[in-house]
Parts: C-alpha cells; sequence; structure tokens
C-alpha cells in the first residue's frame, strides 16, 4: 500500500480528495486515479464502522450520517467516471479499471448493511412514521427496497454469490462500451476521390477532413480532401443521408450494424454472459426474471409496459409500412436503379430526398440558422420566460476539462445563485464517448451545505457532440442536434431547479427511472413552437430569421415518418423486454434469433441475417436501461401529455404560458424524487396521464377519434 501511495505522489495533495466547490476537472490526472480512490475508499470504509456501530433509527443518526457517505463516492467516482466519458485515455481506462471492482466492493457492503437495514426497517415501524414527511417516507421506502435488491437479505454463500456476480456485471458492462468506442474508432475510410463522396454537405466535408487532418493528412481541406469517414455519429448520419454513392453507403452500414461483433472486440459473449448473470441474480432475489427486478424500483410493470408498447405499435404499423411504399414509389419516380429492391442503407437517403422535395427541406442549408450561441440564448430566455430562471455565463469560475468546455449560473427571479452547469458542446471522436448525457455534478442538499448556506447547490453537466466550429464559421446545428441539446437542458433542469432540500430525493435522484425523461422530452416540444424557433433560428451570417414558410414546412415534417421512427424505438425496447423476460441464455435461440423475431412485428423491412446491432446497444448493455429502453415510450407519453397543458392553456397567451410554466417548474423540476412520479403529475395536470397527446403530435390518431 505505501508504495503505491507515493507512486501517486503526495495523498494530501491528490485533486481528488480535496475539498472544493467545483471539481478540479483541470488537474486530474490517470495518475491520481489509483491512490486517491484507494484513500477514500478506506475513508468512507472506517466512516461506515463508525456508522454501524453509533446507528440509531434516527434521521441525525441514519440518514445524515449515511447521506455523506454515499455523497462522497457519488462526487468523486462521478469525477474520474465523467473524465473517462470525455477525456478517454489507455491511462485512465486502466487506472478505472483496476480500481472499480474495489469500489463496487465497498458498494455492496454499504448495499447490504444490516445495521443499516435494520434502522430503517425501525424507523418505518415506529410510531412517528405518520409524522415524517413525504419526501423522507419515500427515502425509507427506497432504502428498505434497495437494500433487499441488494441482497441484503441473502445467506451468507447465497450473498458471496451475489457479490460475485455484481463485480462482474460491472466489468462486464466497462468492457462492452470500450469494445464499442475502440470498434468505433478503429473503422476509417479514407477517400481522394471527390466523385465518391458525391453528395455529401459542406459540413460533412469539413468534418471529413478535420478527421484526415487528426490521422496525419495534415494537408487535408474540406474542398480538395483527401477525406476521412468515420462510424461517428456525425459521420455517420451524413453519409446514410446524403452519399449518393450507394456502396459506399452500404460499406459504412455494413460497418455500423456489425460494430464490437467480431475479433477481440466481439461483445458477442459478453452480451451472453451478462444475460446469464442477470437472470442468476434476478433468480438469487426470488424474481422470475430480471426485468421483474428492474420494474421493482420504477412506475411500470412488465405487463404494463408490453401492453403500452402493442397499443402505440399497433397505432404505428400501417403507417410505417406506407412510409416505405412511398419511399418506393419516389426512388422510382426518380429512376433509382435500387427503387425495387430498397435495402436498409438506402432507407435514410431516400427519405432525405423525399422530405427535401415534399417539404423543401434540406437539413444542412437549415444549419446557417442554427449557430450554436443563439440556439443557446433562444434556449436559456425560453427557461426565463417559462421558470423565471436567467441563465449567466460563468466562465473561469470553475476548471473544466477541456478549452470548449462553457460554464453557467442559474439564478432565480431575485438574483440569487440557484445552481451552476457545464457544457461541453463538440464531438472529438478520440477521446469523447458518442452521444449525450447529462448527470449530476453534486446534488442540492441540506446536509452538505456549505459556507453557512441553507443547501448546497446543485451542478450538473450536459454533454452532446456536435459538429464543431471549422475554419472561421461557428458550430452550425442540424434542427436534431437543436432538438438535443433542448433535451438534454431539460434533464439539467430537474437536477438544477429542485427545491428538495433531502439530498438523497433531490433533483433526479429518487425519480422512477421510467419518470426521469419526463422534462428532458417535454423540452423538445418547444423546437417547434414558433416564438421560440423564430428567436433562435437567425442566419449567422446575415441575421436573418427562418423564412415563415420554412417554419411551416418544419412543422408539417414533424410527422414525417413517424410511423417508422415510432416502431424502432418500439423495436428496441421490445427486444430489451423480450431478453429480459423469456430469452433463455445457452438455449436453443441466440440473441440474434430473438433480434429477428421481435423484428418481424417491429420492422417492416426485416433486419440482414448478419445485423449485429446488438454488439453496439450501449443503453442496455453497459448504460442503465436494461429491462428499462421502454421507457423512453412511456416517459414520451408523460412529457407530450404535460406539454399539451400548455396547448389546452393557450401557446399563443404568453400569460397562460407563464402560469403553466411557474405550475411546471413548482412539480415536476422542483419535486425530485420527493414525491411518486405519478402524483407529481397529476399534481401538475389535473388527472392522470393519456397516451392521446402521444399519438396526436405524432400523427398516428386514427381520424375516428
Amino acid at each position: 500500500m505505501a508504495s503505491s501511495l507515493s507512486a501517486g505522489h503526495n495523498i494530501e495533495s491528490n485533486p481528488l480528495l480535496q475539498d472544493f466547490d467545483f471539481p478540479p476537472f483541470d488537474v486530474v490526472e490517470a495518475k491520481h486515479v489509483r491512490p486517491g480512490i484507494r484513500a477514500l475508499l478506506m475513508k468512507l470504509e472506517s466512516d461506515l464502522d463508525e456508522l454501524e456501530k453509533t446507528v440509531e433509527p434516527s434521521w441525525p443518526k441514519l440518514v445524515e450520517p449515511l447521506e455523506k457517505i454515499v455523497d462522497r463516492l457519488t462526487v468523486v467516482w462521478g469525477m474520474v467516471n465523467h473524465l473517462k466519458a470525455v477525456k478517454d485515455t489507455a491511462e485512465l481506462r486502466a487506472a478505472v479499471e483496476e480500481v472499480q471492482p474495489e469500489k463496487v466492493k465497498f458498494q455492496l457492503r454499504l448495499g447490504q448493511s444490516k445495521p443499516i437495514y435494520n434502522a430503517f426497517k425501525a424507523i418505518k415501524e415506529s410510531t412517528d412514521w405518520h409524522s415524517l414527511s413525504e419526501a423522507r417516507k419515500r427515502i425509507v421506502d427506497a432504502q428498505i427496497k434497495e437494500a433487499v435488491l441488494n441482497g441484503v437479505s441473502l445467506e451468507d454463500d447465497k450473498r458471496e454469490q451475489f457479490n460475485k456476480i455484481q463485480q462482474e456485471l460491472e466489468r462486464l458492462a466497462h468492457k462492452f462500451s470500450e469494445n464499442v468506442l475502440d470498434a468505433t474508432k478503429k473503422f476509417e475510410k479514407l477517400i481522394t476521390d471527390k466523385k465518391e463522396i458525391d453528395g455529401l454537405p459542406a459540413t460533412a466535408l469539413g468534418l471529413a477532413a478535420q478527421s484526415a487532418v487528426s490521422k496525419g493528412h495534415e494537408n487535408a481541406t474540406a474542398e480538395n480532401g483527401p477525406w476521412m469517414i468515420t462510424l461517428d455519429v456525425p459521420s455517420f448520419i451524413s453519409v446514410m443521408q446524403h452519399a449518393r454513392n450507394r456502396a459506399l453507403r452500404e460499406e459504412v452500414y455494413r460497418a455500423y450494424i456489425t460494430r464490437a461483433s467480431s475479433g477481440d472486440l466481439d461483445n458477442t459473449p459478453i452480451i451472453n454472459q451478462i444475460l446469464k448473470l442477470r437472470l442468476e441474480k434476478a433468480k438469487l432475489l426470488n424474481y422470475n426474471n430480471y426485468a421483474e427486478v428492474s420494474m421493482a424500483t420504477k412506475m411500470a410493470t412488465v405487463d404494463k409496459a408490453e401492453e403500452l408498447l402493442e397499443k402505440l405499435r399497433s397505432a404505428s404499423w400501417n403507417a410505417a409500412v406506407q412510409d416505405v411504399e412511398d419511399l418506393k414509389s419516389y426512388s422510382k419516380s426518380q429512376d433509382a436503379p435500387e427503387a425495387d429492391n430498397l435495402s436498409h442503407w438506402d432507407m435514410s437517403f431516400w427519405s432525405e430526398r423525399l422530405r427535401e422535395s415534399k417539404y423543401d427541406i434540406n437539413e444542412e442549408e437549415l444549419r446557417p440558422y442554427f449557430s450554436f450561441s443563439k440556439v443557446m440564448d433562444g434556449l436559456f430566455n425560453l427557461a426565463k420566460i417559462l421558470f423565471g430562471i436567467d441563465i449567466e455565463p460563468a466562465d473561469g469560475l470553475a476548471p473544466v476539462w477541456n478549452n470548449d468546455v462553457r460554464f453557467y449560473c442559474v439564478k432565480d427571479s431575485s438574483g440569487t445563485p440557484i445552481a451552476y452547469f457545464y457544457f461541453d458542446p463538440y464531438s472529438r471522436p478520440s477521446e469523447k464517448r458518442e452521444g449525450a448525457w447529462m448527470d449530476e455534478v453534486v446534488s442540492r442538499s441540506r446536509v452538505l451545505s456549505r459556507n453557512g448556506t441553507a443547501s448546497r447547490l446543485p451542478i450538473a453537466h450536459m454533454v452532446c457532440n456536435q459538429t464543431p466550429p471549422f475554419g472561421d464559421k461557428p458550430s452550425l446545428m442540424t434542427f436534431r442536434e437543436v432538438e438535443t441539446v433542448f433535451h438534454e437542458f431539460g434533464h439539467a433542469l430537474q437536477h438544477m431547479l429542485t427545491k428538495e432540500d433531502e439530498g438523497l430525493v433531490s433533483g433526479i435522484r429518487g425519480i422512477e427511472w421510467d419518470a426521469v425523461e419526463l422534462p428532458s422530452q417535454f423540452m423538445e416540444n418547444w423546437c417547434y413552437h414558433r416564438d421560440t424557433l423564430m428567436s433562435i433560428a437567425k442566419h449567422y451570417q446575415t441575421g436573418e430569421s427562418l423564412p415563415e414558410e420554412v417554419y411551416l414546412k418544419l412543422l408539417a415534417a414533424r410527422t414525417f415518418r413517424a410511423g417508422s421512427l415510432s416502431l424502432r424505438q418500439i423495436k428496441f425496447a421490445s427486444l430489451d423486454l423480450e431478453l429480459h423476460t423469456k430469452y433463455i441464455p445457452d438455449g436453443s435461440e441466440s440473441v440474434y434469433d430473438v433480434d429477428q423475431r421481435v423484428s418481424k412485428k417491429t420492422q417492416v423491412i426485416p433486419p440482414l441475417p448478419e445485423d449485429r446491432f446488438l454488439c453496439s446497444f450501449n443503453h442496455i448493455f453497459a448504460g442503465g436501461y436494461a429491462a428499462g429502453y421502454y421507457s423512453y415510450k412511456w416517459a414520451e407519453v408523460l412529457s407530450a401529455d404535460a406539454f399539451s397543458a400548455f396547448e389546452d392553456a393557450g401557446l399563443e397567451d404568453s400569460k397562460a404560458v407563464k402560469e403553466t410554466g411557474h405550475k411546471f417548474r413548482e412539480t415536476i423540476l422542483a419535486l425530485g424524487g420527493g414525491k411518486a412520479p405519478l402524483e407529481v403529475f397529476v399534481e401538475f395536470r389535473g388527472r392522470e396521464p393519456s397516451p392521446e397527446a402521444l399519438l396526436r403530435h405524432n400523427g398516428l390518431l386514427p381520424a375516428t377519434a
């Protein structure tokens, strides 16, 4: 131990262990991880020993010390994990991999602590139970349930088996996502002949030239190449949507759907092992399957989730079949040789062409209207109108991990800071994982208040992967990227505008997983709201607004291929549930057989026999959505219905919008995990949720309804 401590330099100066208001993201390095996390775990072990010795069934003697332990681990491990996601290096990866089992071991010990579990049960059974606040009751109930799901009631040998499973599952999830990242990075196609990438828009050519420069072709330019095509989402999507070269589309598509499915990076054995261990874990806890374990802490049940998916599937199917027919006849009208035999790598391409002809909208031509800074200004202005908050740049106040990262302060109407957040907007393929996400840096908490304040203020980070600025052009966003920023900001708002002071249920903590997408999907609706969109859509060179007819086309195009897009999500969700309810590991069917079978009901054009998209399905194998992918649709029902409250009040009536926004803030955004999400929803909406608004927004309601 001593030698490893000295190797990590002086433990006192380790940035992971400092007392900070804002994490020292700028100075944490791989070399700090092993000694820092180990020293932290030693300290937390002794805090836990102390708590178990002195625990009493009361808030000050049980929940407050517990929250301090949980929080410290969450914040410090969160820093390391965050850096791994946005600034990945081989050294950091190795360090995290090495200390991860030690961290999991501590979490298991904490989650299976009999003294803590018994103290929570004693609170629940005491005469004071009825006088507890709703938030405190939710904490007690959640802690008891979590402890049981963590194996607290298992006998020694079964508990040992359970712990082995948990360790192995954590390790496999990490390995899974690393393989996806490495497989994504591994594919690169250098193109020197411009004819081969005919159709690619200027932004995509700029990106491809930038990729080529980063791979050592220092003279690459957007105009003259060479161009490097990768499987990073911005590159992949632009090829699928715009490359006229069908062979290139096919090659890139096939590479994309077979990522991490062969050689050293093959995730197939990992998937099988994960599903096997999850089932074993479920059986140990006396559940029939892993989906039941997953749903134990959610709003839905397996039956309810399946029922919703089937309702949405049957509402989407005919529309999706029609979508494919439309593409066939359109491509035929354009004399496309492939018209009678459209394949997967033709769908996005012809969809874009049909959309352009139908609505005369070209995603790429819209980009100049969505410059990054204007979009952010408009988003912040919307937050001010709806929720009465001011968001101000606070760059320099907190250390950041990359020069492109922005830092902001959120103030209430009296000018008092109530939260902070980081925003890391641009794609950095060599070190940053794909996708977009929001996470907490620290949460609001009374127990962890600092410098004599009433509560510690929440801090969030938002991460996106949009096209970076190129040359003298600012970052110009696609409409889809605009929606993504609004989405992640919705998550951040729920974390930052919480009024809950009990740290274990403040912000997004303690909210049932299938309700957590409500505010994020709710915010996306505003991208189609005229005043909001017009306030952000200004041409970055001329300053002119988006033409009215383009706005109307965007609105009309909103339901374009809604059936297909809806089915795609339903396929992912159904496959996820199938694998976690009925699938038998090592049985007669492989996971790919299950995929093909589920696709018969959820995909108009069946997947290729060699499709291995499951090998890169991070959400369910490495991201916490196992037997929970349906949550997107579940929460979409909630969010569409919540937005319809604004439609009912009148979107043109600024007073009504403000009032409804205030109500949304005081319920959905303020109450956090301190109240059951269904009750929170009813408090906001005045009734239980209905899927009607979602089907209406998607243009999927039958005409008779």
